[in-house]
Protein backbone atom coordinates (compact mmCIF):
# COMPACT_ATOMS: atom_id res chain seq x y z
CA UNK A 1 0.00 0.00 0.00
CA UNK A 2 2.58 2.14 0.87
CA UNK A 3 4.54 1.58 -2.36
CA UNK A 4 1.30 2.27 -4.10
CA UNK A 5 0.98 6.36 -2.58
CA UNK A 6 4.95 6.90 -3.33
CA UNK A 7 4.61 5.70 -7.00
CA UNK A 8 1.38 8.02 -7.21
CA UNK A 9 3.05 10.64 -5.70
CA UNK A 10 5.98 10.09 -8.11
CA UNK A 11 3.55 10.60 -11.33
CA UNK A 12 1.92 13.80 -9.91
CA UNK A 13 4.99 15.06 -9.78
CA UNK A 14 5.76 14.18 -12.87
CA UNK A 15 2.87 15.83 -14.19
CA UNK A 16 3.76 18.77 -12.35
CA UNK A 17 7.00 18.93 -13.80
CA UNK A 18 6.02 18.63 -17.35
CA UNK A 19 3.03 20.99 -16.87
CA UNK A 20 5.28 23.94 -15.59
CA UNK A 21 7.81 23.34 -18.25
CA UNK A 22 5.34 23.19 -20.86
CA UNK A 23 4.06 26.79 -19.50
CA UNK A 24 7.15 27.86 -19.55
CA UNK A 25 7.94 26.86 -23.16
CA UNK A 26 4.42 27.97 -24.48
CA UNK A 27 4.78 31.47 -22.77
CA UNK A 28 8.64 32.03 -22.83
CA UNK A 29 10.23 34.56 -20.08
CA UNK A 30 8.13 37.78 -20.43
CA UNK A 31 6.69 40.62 -18.61
CA UNK A 32 4.40 43.47 -20.14
CA UNK A 33 6.75 46.28 -21.68
CA UNK A 34 6.77 49.54 -21.52
CA UNK A 35 4.77 50.49 -25.02
CA UNK A 36 2.37 48.10 -25.11
CA UNK A 37 4.62 45.43 -26.46
CA UNK A 38 5.61 42.01 -24.52
CA UNK A 39 9.00 42.18 -23.25
CA UNK A 40 10.99 39.29 -23.70
CA UNK A 41 12.94 39.04 -20.47
CA UNK A 42 16.73 37.66 -21.41
CA UNK A 43 20.18 37.92 -19.87
CA UNK A 44 22.43 40.50 -21.46
CA UNK A 45 24.19 38.44 -23.98
CA UNK A 46 21.03 36.43 -25.04
CA UNK A 47 19.48 39.72 -26.11
CA UNK A 48 22.73 40.27 -28.16
CA UNK A 49 22.71 37.36 -29.74
CA UNK A 50 18.87 37.97 -30.89
CA UNK A 51 20.04 41.53 -31.99
CA UNK A 52 22.90 40.14 -33.80
CA UNK A 53 20.31 37.80 -35.64
CA UNK A 54 18.04 40.02 -36.44
CA UNK A 55 21.03 42.20 -37.75
CA UNK A 56 22.49 39.33 -40.44
CA UNK A 57 18.45 39.06 -41.23
CA UNK A 58 18.48 43.15 -42.70
CA UNK A 59 21.97 42.66 -44.29
CA UNK A 60 20.90 39.51 -45.81
CA UNK A 61 17.51 41.43 -46.94
CA UNK A 62 19.96 44.46 -48.10
CA UNK A 63 21.70 42.21 -49.99
CA UNK A 64 18.98 40.06 -51.30
CA UNK A 65 17.56 43.53 -52.64
CA UNK A 66 21.01 44.88 -53.94
CA UNK A 67 21.65 41.74 -56.45
CA UNK A 68 17.66 41.96 -57.39
CA UNK A 69 18.34 45.46 -58.58
CA UNK A 70 22.04 44.23 -60.11
CA UNK A 71 19.62 41.20 -61.88
CA UNK A 72 22.01 38.91 -60.06
CA UNK A 73 19.51 36.15 -58.98
CA UNK A 74 22.69 33.89 -57.77
CA UNK A 75 23.81 36.57 -55.55
CA UNK A 76 20.43 37.09 -54.37
CA UNK A 77 19.78 33.20 -53.51
CA UNK A 78 23.42 33.21 -52.21
CA UNK A 79 22.54 36.39 -49.53
CA UNK A 80 19.43 34.53 -48.83
CA UNK A 81 20.70 30.95 -47.52
CA UNK A 82 23.01 32.88 -45.39
CA UNK A 83 19.95 33.81 -43.13
CA UNK A 84 18.04 30.68 -43.77
CA UNK A 85 17.43 27.65 -41.49
CA UNK A 86 20.80 26.69 -41.52
CA UNK A 87 22.20 30.44 -39.67
CA UNK A 88 19.36 29.23 -37.02
CA UNK A 89 20.34 25.36 -36.32
CA UNK A 90 22.34 26.04 -32.96
CA UNK A 91 20.22 27.98 -30.71
CA UNK A 92 20.73 27.12 -26.92
CA UNK A 93 17.83 25.56 -26.32
CA UNK A 94 17.98 27.13 -22.64
CA UNK A 95 17.58 30.61 -24.91
CA UNK A 96 14.51 28.90 -26.88
CA UNK A 97 12.75 28.12 -23.64
CA UNK A 98 12.65 31.80 -22.89
CA UNK A 99 11.07 32.63 -25.99
CA UNK A 100 7.05 32.37 -26.44
CA UNK A 101 5.92 30.12 -29.35
CA UNK A 102 4.51 33.31 -31.06
CA UNK A 103 8.31 34.76 -31.22
CA UNK A 104 9.66 31.37 -31.67
CA UNK A 105 7.12 30.99 -34.83
CA UNK A 106 7.42 34.33 -36.47
CA UNK A 107 11.24 34.06 -36.40
CA UNK A 108 11.65 30.66 -37.35
CA UNK A 109 9.52 31.37 -40.12
CA UNK A 110 11.42 33.89 -41.20
CA UNK A 111 14.41 31.85 -41.74
CA UNK A 112 12.32 29.67 -43.91
CA UNK A 113 10.92 32.08 -46.14
CA UNK A 114 14.57 33.13 -46.73
CA UNK A 115 15.23 29.43 -47.62
CA UNK A 116 12.11 29.33 -50.21
CA UNK A 117 13.17 32.68 -51.53
CA UNK A 118 17.10 31.17 -52.36
CA UNK A 119 15.14 28.12 -54.05
CA UNK A 120 12.96 30.67 -56.02
CA UNK A 121 16.09 32.52 -56.95
CA UNK A 122 17.68 29.13 -58.45
CA UNK A 123 14.81 28.08 -60.18
CA UNK A 124 14.69 31.58 -62.04
CA UNK A 125 11.96 33.41 -60.60
CA UNK A 126 11.67 36.84 -62.13
CA UNK A 127 12.99 39.27 -59.57
CA UNK A 128 9.50 40.82 -59.34
CA UNK A 129 8.29 37.93 -57.68
CA UNK A 130 11.24 37.44 -55.25
CA UNK A 131 10.64 41.05 -54.57
CA UNK A 132 6.79 40.20 -52.98
CA UNK A 133 8.39 37.63 -51.39
CA UNK A 134 10.56 39.39 -50.02
CA UNK A 135 7.37 41.92 -49.02
CA UNK A 136 5.94 39.21 -47.15
CA UNK A 137 8.66 38.30 -44.92
CA UNK A 138 9.31 41.62 -44.08
CA UNK A 139 5.52 41.94 -42.52
CA UNK A 140 6.45 39.25 -40.51
CA UNK A 141 9.63 41.51 -39.19
CA UNK A 142 7.39 44.35 -38.77
CA UNK A 143 4.61 42.21 -37.05
CA UNK A 144 7.16 41.05 -34.28
CA UNK A 145 8.69 44.55 -33.88
CA UNK A 146 5.24 45.93 -33.40
CA UNK A 147 4.75 42.70 -30.50
CA UNK A 148 7.47 41.93 -28.79
CA UNK A 149 10.80 44.07 -27.12
CA UNK A 150 13.71 42.39 -26.01
CA UNK A 151 14.62 43.78 -22.02
CA UNK A 152 17.54 42.60 -20.73
CA UNK A 153 17.38 41.33 -16.77
CA UNK A 154 18.54 38.17 -15.05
Amino acid sequence: MKSNKIALAAILLWIVTIAVFAWFFIRGNTVAGTDNRTAVVLAVGERELILSEMRSLLGGVQGILDSLNHGDMKQAASAARVVGMASAVDVNPALMAKLPIPFKQLGMSVHSDMDGLALAAESGKPAAELQTMLTATLSKCVACHASWQLKAGN
